[in-house]
């Protein structure tokens, strides 16, 4: 399944999978709007895949955000993958 991104007042929605397939261009397009606003959240809750291609991408935006003294946030009770890895 591929990942769709929506944005809904200021929260962006990912559903489907966050894998070596998608991360890439989730990557880039997130770079771009993280250039773009002082605080981005995504959230998490329709993911239904995590691999560690996808966890590596929350990473990079991470350190970029923080790079860039911009605020960057998960929400959601989605895929915990994401959750072991960061804690």
């Amino acid at each position: 399944m591929a990942l769709q991104i929506l944005e809904n007042n200021g929260t962006f929605h990912l559903e489907g999978n966050l894998n070596a397939t998608t991360s890439r261009s989730f990557i880039i397009h997130f770079e771009h709007i993280i250039s773009r606003l002082k605080k981005v959240t995504v959230n998490i809750e329709k993911v239904k895949e995590i691999d560690r291609n996808g966890v590596a991408a929350f990473k990079i935006l991470l350190a970029n955000a923080l790079r860039n003294n911009k605020l960057f946030s998960i929400t959601g009770n989605g895929c915990e993958d994401i959750y072991k890895d960061f804690n």
